[in-house]
Order: C-alpha cells, then structure tokens, then sequence
C-alpha cells in the first residue's frame, strides 16, 4: 500500500517534533505543513530539517524553496493546493478557546474530506467539537480529538484499566513536563499559564513576552497546576467510565530543564465484582519527552481514523473510544 499523506498544521515545537516524529516512517509521508504566514507542500515529502531551519530563520515556511508558498489564510490555500492529503495532525495552539473549532469549521466549508486528529486540553474546547458532530459526518471527515498524552494516551490507559472494575471511584492524571527553554513551545506554555489559578486563556493571551519571562523568573520556571478544567474528564464520561467529577488532572511543567520534574501517571481507583477496592497505575516512562508522548499517540490515532474513515465511518470521535494503530 502507498504511505498515508500527511500534513501537519501549526509548526512551533509540537509541530517541528511532529515532522521528525514522521521522518522514519514508512506507513507516513509528510507532505504538507502551515504556519501563520504561509505553507510548503511536496507530494513526494518534506524535508523536516530543512523545514525546520527555514522557519526559524526567516519564521515562515512559505520561504521553503522550492514548495513554499507565503499565504494571509495558509490553512485554506493549502487545502485548495492539496485536496488529495489523507490527514492532518492539528499542532496547533487552542488560544483562544475557540481557535481549533474555526480551523475545523474551515475543513467543513472546504469540502475536503479526510481524517483530522487534534491534542486539544480543554474540556469546553472539546464541547465544541462535540456540537460540530453532525457536521463533521455530513462533510465526510472523521475527527479524532483528545488524541496527545493527556488527553489521549493516559486517558486511553485509564479507559483499559477500567475494565476490572464494576464502578470507578477516582482517575487521577499527575505529569510532569521538562523542556528545555519556554522559547520552544511558547504556545504550549501559554495554554498551560491559563489553567493557573488567578489566570485564565484571555489573560494568558495578553500577556506580553516579557510578562511570561517574569512570571517563570518568580517560580522559578515552573509552572504548577491542580484541578485544571482537562478532557480527559468529559472524555471518560461520554466512554460510560465514570462521571466527570471523578476526575483530577493536575502536574508541573519545568520550562528551563529538560528533565521531568515528576513521573507522569494515571491512577485509576474503583471497586471489583467481589467488593474490593484496588487501584491501578499506568506510569510514563521518565526519558519519554512531551513531544514523544503528544505525536506518537496522535499518529496512532490518525491511522486508526482513516481506518475508520475508508469504511464510510465519518464524525467524531475521541482517545477513550478508538484504539491508536502502530505506525511503522
């Protein structure tokens, strides 16, 4: 069979790492990628290294040569230049909180039909794709969302899990994310500031350059979170696992160490057939970065959609109701 194209829109780090998380594959091509400022397409596959480097030195992968094309809306002139794209891993950043939903509102009005794949983190982000279901099925595109690390691969996990248990009690979802420098994946940590108690998604959007750099100079570069508003929650709740209050996500982002500042986990606590109350544990592997853990499961789950979608299934769907396929 001829390798899945692929395109990758947004191309700051999560974008970037996507491209090389691509490059080895042999069940993947990459062939498309957009920026703010314009797009590059190759049906014969993008190179992410030079890609890479043409973005960080001009900031725009319309100076691609060749395949680069600068563009005031990148997203729907690509889409009119490549209809023939498989699918697309969303590496786009949700601020605001509307922003994912207009970018699959522009998929529907194109008439393009294939399968699309996000890690959105917001439960109310989800909300909306929810109420564009119908849409979706009806402009033959399968949309998978919530499909990163969480949501996604550690609400999979707790999906499993749940299995031994006749009634679940408690999800628990800890991570801990090291980077680095926050300059990588500026649109990542404003995302994260906006689940900061005392700050939400239009204060973190306000917030000048300066303003984050003096915000992690005060924590010391990390970034501490409890009791965000998370979709693994409504998630587990639309798979029939547990209700969403059952459900806590919470962790620390060190935005100046590349080494995690704690284990990433799901905890899952509920009660047996014979009475009994027991937990189970699915531990992330500590040297396994964000960017490992986000890309990998959301192609694994852009195969699996396009598995679906070649059977005429078309809507959407969600991490804790689809397993993710292996990319080879």
């Amino acid at each position: 069979m001829q390798p899945l194209k692929i395109g990758v829109l947004g191309f700051g780090g999560l974008g970037q790492a996507a491209s090389r998380v691509l490059a080895p594959k042999r069940e993947m091509i990459w062939v498309a990628a957009a920026d703010k400022q314009g797009y590059a397409y190759n049906p014969e596959g993008l190179n992410p290294d030079e890609c890479i480097q043409i973005y960080r030195d001009r900031g725009s992968l319309g100076h691609l040569e060749p395949g680069g094309v600068l563009a005031h809306d990148s997203i729907a002139e690509l889409l009119a230049r490549a209809p023939q794209v498989d699918g697309y891993f969303l590496a786009l950043p949700n601020l605001p909180n509307t922003f994912m939903a207009s970018v699959v509102r522009q998929f529907i009005a194109s008439g393009w039909r294939g399968v699309l794949v996000d890690a959105l983190k917001r439960t109310s982000a989800l909300e909306q794709m929810l109420a564009l279901r119908d849409e979706l099925a009806e402009a033959g595109i399968a949309y998978m969302s919530g499909c990163g690390a969480t949501p996604g691969l550690l609400t999979a996990a707790a999906a499993i899990a749940a299995q031994s248990y006749a009634e679940i009690h408690e999800v628990k979802i800890t991570f801990g994310v090291g980077i680095a420098n926050w300059d990588a994946y500026r649109a990542t940590i404003r995302e994260d500031i906006a689940h900061m108690s005392s700050y939400d998604v239009d204060t973190a959007m306000a917030m000048s350059d300066a303003e984050v750099e003096e915000l992690l100079d005060r924590t010391d570069g990390k970034i501490t979170l409890e009791n965000m508003e998370h979709a693994d929650d409504i998630m587990l709740e639309l798979a029939g696992i547990c209700p969403r209050d059952r459900v806590t996500v919470g962790g620390v982002v060190d935005t100046r160490n590349p080494k995690k500042p704690l284990s990433t986990n799901v905890r899952i606590t509920g009660r047996t057939f014979e009475g009994k109350q027991s937990s189970h544990t699915f531990t992330l592997g500590d040297e396994t970065s964000m960017a490992a853990n986000v890309c990998g499961p959301a192609f694994g789950y852009l195969k699996a959609g396009i598995a679906l979608h070649r059977r005429g299934l078309y809507g959407l769907y969600t991490a804790a109701e689809v397993m993710p396929q292996f990319v080879r």
